[in-house]
């Protein structure tokens, strides 16, 4: 210890007396390590990180799995209700689905966020609420008491925190519900754009849902049993729905089931960028250190003659190495609490400019685990590019270096420099090649055309009070009268309601098949993405109307049912014929004529040309819907 100070009170006052070196270096390990810093802060929180949940990695989604799509799907609330009564494999098992909800008291009218879950929804996931409690069977049924689980956020924004709020009324949707929980600050389940501030029971939800097979808009979270592996569960689950495929073949038939462990769910394909994007700045630290090691050699060829005194003074090879691993350690450790800064700026980017698109983006921040990451790297990357110069600054003969105009080390230290440039260049074209290829994806994607026009649109959405949402056709008509209330605004050229908006990753399909003859099974059949829109949609979107025409103000009611499909499913159902004026049916809706091909528009990935990404779409009239919301 004695030693280490000694070399660290040196150290300091050599580096003191090369300022400019000094902050060269530290300048450029900075650059380095900030990168891989805020990277690494990315991973950590998005990947790494345990998901805030009770025992989280015996947490799985269930989902069924449909053979002709080729792709997971959600489910009935009958096939939950089945599974529930019959898996074995789970401790519990919950469901849950998406809901938009319009709190008009207490308070100021608001639009909200929220979910429809089953009971034990909160148990299955091992998150009991903070104030209050959740859901009983009793509630989660239809006729049940209504009841709602609040989030933190709302209960402090909207209700001061106040614990007496408790067993107090809260009207949603035009229906009186009571306060029975608030759940904690840092819960969460989803994306951050699906957040939810507002919970409901499930089985007091749509009517339609629990009766009717066909309607899949339910997902299943599910808690594996102690000791049972997720290929025992997914065996299972496996067996149940073999049953019911016997049992309700005319709804059930080409439908499989899939466990996702909940943190995959949840990840998606982010844990590959992240790892590729690490080892792009691991490159650049490497860069930065064969920077810096060029100048410390460079350094230590300067200063032979101290190391031949300190030599002739008794110190031997090892001392002197280890001299100067002390120097680079401090470099690299003040260039670490530079990079630091340099990570925190970063990272307000990467937050600001992914918000909504990075999953876990709330755990990123510069917590023990990333300062641990960055008291390592910085000690790591001290040795790493102080080694080599220490080693080739050992004097073999001192007498050599203390001759006037001795020059018994310079040669040695060229040719390290040398050898060190070549390092250099060899990383620098690794990483050119990876930058090219990136900003040709980026101009590939760049060049993708999403099907509309992306400027100068603002999507937001609007709730209606409960005293005008009493009939279909009283919904329709405040509709209407909202949309020309927004036309009139300064500054708005046109505009138009929508129940989906483009690449915002919601989804909404149904069954169909052209003409009138249903086919055997539902589940077999094709699946369309489907939203509801008025007459204005092209023109405020400047979607290209390929045949025929689009809605006008005359498709009503009264009207025969149109619909508008977009060229994708034009080309994949007719391939030879005009589909103007021919049939296309829905499950319990019936048949609708076709009246124009639009051009397709991407409502989820830009870079992704998979079919399950690239969904046949079509269009219904708002005006022909009675649900429209």
């Amino acid at each position: 210890m004695e030693t280490l100070w000694r070399n660290l009170k040196y150290g300091i006052r050599i580096l003191a007396r090369s300022r400019g070196f000094a902050a060269l270096a530290v300048i450029t390990l900075a650059l380095g390590i900030g990168a891989n810093t805020a990277i690494f802060s990315v991973l950590q929180g998005v990947v790494l990180a345990p998901l805030p949940y009770r025992a989280p990695d015996r947490l799985v989604l269930v989902w069924l799995y449909n053979l002709s799509l080729k792709s997971p799907t959600s489910l009935s609330y009958l096939d939950f209700l089945d599974w529930r009564r019959d898996a074995r494999s789970f401790q519990q098992i919950a469901a849950f689905t998406w809901q938009d909800y319009d709190l008009t008291n207490p308070g100021t009218p608001q639009h909200l966020g929220g979910r429809e879950v089953s009971s034990g929804f909160f148990s299955t996931l091992g998150v009991p609420p903070t104030l209050g409690r959740e859901f009983s069977p009793d509630e989660d049924q239809p006729g049940g008491a209504p009841v709602i689980v609040i989030s933190n956020r709302l209960w402090r924004n909207r209700f001061s925190g106040d614990p007496a709020r408790l067993g107090k009324s809260v009207t949603l949707n035009g229906v009186k519900y009571t306060l029975v929980g608030v759940l904690p600050p840092a819960f969460r389940f989803g994306s951050h754009s699906e957040e939810a501030d507002v919970y409901t029971p499930l089985a007091q939800g749509d009517p339609a849902q629990r009766i009717d097979r066909a309607v899949h808009n339910i997902s299943c979270v599910g808690r594996l049993g102690p000791g049972v592996s997720m290929g025992q569960a997914q065996a299972e689950m496996n067996t149940i729905q073999e049953n019911l495929d016997r049992l309700y073949s005319s709804q059930e038939r080409g439908l499989e089931t899939e466990l996702v462990p909940l943190k995959e769910q949840l990840i998606g394909n982010v844990r590959g960028t992240l790892l590729l994007l690490l080892g792009a700045v691991g490159i650049v630290l490497l860069i930065a250190c064969a920077n810096v090691a060029n100048l410390l050699l460079a350094r230590s060829a300067a200063r032979t003659r101290e190391f031949a005194i300190r030599s002739a003074l008794g110190a031997n090879g090892a001392q002197i190495v280890w001299q100067l691993l002390t120097e680079s350690v401090l470099l690299s450790l003040a260039g670490g609490v530079l990079g630091l800064a340099v990570a925190k700026s970063g990272l307000k980017v990467v937050t600001v400019t992914l918000s909504g698109s990075l999953p876990r983006i709330e755990n990123i921040g510069l917590n023990a685990s990333v300062l641990f990451f960055t008291l390592g790297i910085s000690i790591a990357v001290g040795i790493l590019f102080g080694l080599w110069p220490a080693l080739k600054s050992r004097i073999a003969d001192p007498q050599v270096s203390l001759k006037e105009g001795g020059r018994g080390s310079t040669g040695s230290h060229h040719r390290a420099q040398s050898s060190v440039l070549v390092a250099q260049m060899a990383l620098t074209i690794v990483l050119l090649v990876g930058a090219g290829l990136l900003f040709r994806t980026i101009r590939h994607l760049w060049e993708v055309n999403p099907g509309f026009d992306t400027q100068h649109i603002v999507a937001f959405k609007i709730g209606l009070s409960p005293s005008v949402t009493g009939t279909p056709e009283s919904m329709r008509v405040a509709y209407q009268q909202a949309i020309e209330r927004i036309r009139k605004l300064p500054g708005i050229q046109s505009a138009d309601l929508t129940t989906l908006v483009p690449l915002s990753g919601d989804d909404n399909d149904l069954p169909f098949w052209v003409g009138s003859q249903q086919p055997a099974s539902i589940a077999e059949a094709p699946r369309v993405l489907t939203y509801s829109t008025g007459p204005d949609y092209l023109r405020v979107m400047g979607i290209q109307l390929l045949q025929g025409r689009f809605f006008t103000p005359e498709d009503t009611t009264n009207s025969a049912p149109v619909v508008v499909i977009d060229s994708l499913l034009a080309h994949s159902y007719f391939p030879n014929s005009n589909p103007v004026g021919q049939t296309i049916s829905f499950v319990h809706v019936g048949a609708y004529r076709i009246i124009g091909v639009v051009r397709h528009v991407r409502h989820w990935e830009l870079g992704n040309s998979s079919s399950y990404t690239q969904r046949l779409t079509l269009l219904f009239t708002r005006s022909q819907i009675s649900g429209f919301r």
